[in-house]
């Protein structure tokens, strides 16, 4: 059913992560730990290994398929004693992770992985003609995103596709959803799309955007509770900093992007010296926007953990 088998990946903002790393880097540090909370086609992970030969990394993924890849690709860089993936959402970061372990550098990035996009099964997306899911984790104690357009109320579609998606015809979208579960439930991608496509006015169904792009977004959010997830992990990862440690994180819409700047902010008031090393976003290169299209709408934002606050912070 169109599924796509991991390959070569290409990692959004690489480079910059890496350097951050390095320029943060702890001199001597008798115990190098990183974190990547996103294990997904395992780029990043095995950059940090390559780039810190003493280095062990903890990698998180909640995605089965994921996990398997991952595996394979540590044995293969010979990075296995070096590494180890827990499966597990990164939001159960502070359970997973031995009390007192203390990190070097952490790297979250958020949002789908290419694999998934690409895999048609998984229905994160309507190029394909797959089952309405929509699960990084297919456990079956989560419901595919199916279960939620038969089964949830107008106010509660709405709420979802503004708020999530910020689709400004979401009020048409509803209406066509309601009206067609009626008849029978909606069970596939195409009919959600065909659903999306003929809920917008004529002249504006052929744009840059498709017109169910926002829709499969906010239904994604909300299936997998993204926002919530990236909320909840922010503050647990800051005190499993070491002085002089950072957290990175890499957000693809605004949505991400404003919860990232927001809860850095707010930890500025909390008990932990921190600095925010990012005051605007870093960016993809030019270069790297050619070469991957994907990382046009990538954010990387900064944190610094330090030993006692500076004189003068603007934002405390």
């Amino acid at each position: 059913m169109n599924e796509a088998k991991y390959g070569e990946h290409y990692s959004v903002l690489k480079k910059e992560i890496m350097e951050l790393f390095d320029l943060h880097k702890i001199v001597e540090d008798s115990q190098e730990v990183y974190g990547d909370l996103t294990f997904g086609a395992g780029g990043h992970s095995c950059a940090i290994l390559e780039n810190f030969p003493k280095a062990f990394l903890h990698a998180f993924d909640q995605d089965k398929e994921a996990l398997a890849n991952g595996i394979e690709r540590l044995e293969a860089g010979s990075y296995s004693s070096r590494a180890k993936i827990h499966h597990s959402n990164f939001e159960n970061f502070s359970t997973v992770i031995d009390e007192g372990l203390l990190f070097n550098g952490v790297l979250l990035d958020a949002g789908v992985s290419s694999h998934q996009f690409d895999s048609g099964g998984r229905g994160f997306s309507f190029r394909f003609d797959a089952h309405l899911d929509m699960r990084m984790n297919n456990d079956e104690s989560i419901k595919p995103a199916s279960h939620y357009i038969n089964t949830l109320s107008e106010a509660e579609l709405l709420k979802i596709f503004r708020e999530y998606g910020e689709e400004k015809f979401s009020n048409n979208i509803v209406r066509s959803i309601l009206e067609r579960r009626e008849v029978s439930p909606i069970t596939k991608t195409k009919e959600l799309e065909d659903i999306c496509f003929h809920s917008y006015p004529k002249k504006l169904r052929h744009g840059k955007i498709h017109p169910a792009t926002k829709s499969f977004q906010a239904l994604r959010i909300h299936v997998n509770r993204e926002l919530d997830v990236l909320t909840n992990v922010i503050g647990q990862v800051i005190p499993r900093l070491k002085v002089g440690g950072i957290f990175a994180i890499i957000s693809f819409h605004s949505l991400e992007d404003r919860i990232v700047k927001h809860r850095f902010r707010d930890l500025l008031s909390g008990d932990i010296p921190i600095e925010i090393l990012t005051k605007k976003p870093l960016l993809p290169s030019k270069e790297e926007i050619f070469e991957n299209s994907r990382s046009r709408s990538a954010k990387l934002r900064v944190v610094k953990r330090l030993e006692e606050w500076p004189r003068k912070n603007k934002y405390r």
